[in-house]
């Protein structure tokens, strides 16, 4: 099959190669690629800015696709079901911080830039009917990150008033959303007017340009 993986002796980092996938293991499941995301930890591993690198492997965490093939201990059921996948693994027992063991898809483990991907099937999800192959491949990582930082670690509440930054970028995209649906009243900064605008269309109270030298002072005042 086709895949992007690491390549350091590249000047590019990376090289669109041929790979055979390891023999399916019983408790897996394999997926036809119909999409696949981005992530800043794919630019990060290209420029060997990432932990745990090694050459050969498939970059990407996310993406949405088809069940082709289960293992022996797998329901046959999932086979032609569309899903998306957790790219996340052994979080660990305390759900507010991850154990040594976590990793995610795309290093040190293959990732999901290629024509299939296999993993375990407790990590994936059927694909939101809403969301089409591009949407939903976009989701699982950049969701659960602002979801975890929102609900986890800040245990929003309605009452609330929510900074967002960096907005434009996806997990920030996703926070305003869940941010706004708690009832929250959400602001945001961007270095561009034109996201900012984006922001308070879909329901941010105000927003605020960081490249202002005195942005913080105005957003303590409106917030205030």
């Amino acid at each position: 099959m086709k895949a992007i993986v690491l390549n350091r002796t590249l000047p590019e980092g990376i090289e669109f190669t041929d790979l055979t996938l390891p023999k399916l293991g019983s408790d897996e499941v394999k997926i036809k690629v119909k999409s696949a995301a981005l992530n800043h930890r794919d630019e990060w591993c290209r420029q060997g800015k990432y932990a745990n690198l090694h050459d050969g492997i498939i970059l990407g965490s996310d993406a949405s696709g088809i069940v082709v093939e289960v293992g022996k201990e797998v329901d046959p059921d999932w086979i032609e079901k569309e899903v998306i996948i957790n790219p996340a693994s052994d979080w660990g027992e305390n759900s507010n911080v991850q154990a040594k063991n976590f990793k995610i898809m795309g290093m040190p483990e293959h990732g999901t830039l290629a024509e299939y991907v296999q993993v375990k099937s407790d990590r994936i999800h059927l694909k939101p009917d809403h969301l089409n192959w591009d949407e939903a491949a976009a989701l699982p990582l950049g969701g659960v990150t602002a979801f975890r930082a929102l609900f986890r670690q800040g245990n929003i509440h309605a009452s609330d008033q929510v900074l967002i930054t960096g907005f434009g970028g996806g997990v920030a995209q996703f926070g305003v959303q869940f941010a706004l649906s708690t009832g929250a009243k959400v602001y945001i900064n961007s270095s561009s007017e034109e996201k900012i605008q984006k922001g308070l269309g879909l329901g941010c109270s105000g927003g605020f340009n960081y490249n202002d030298e005195n942005w913080t002072e105005k957003a303590i005042t409106e917030c205030d």
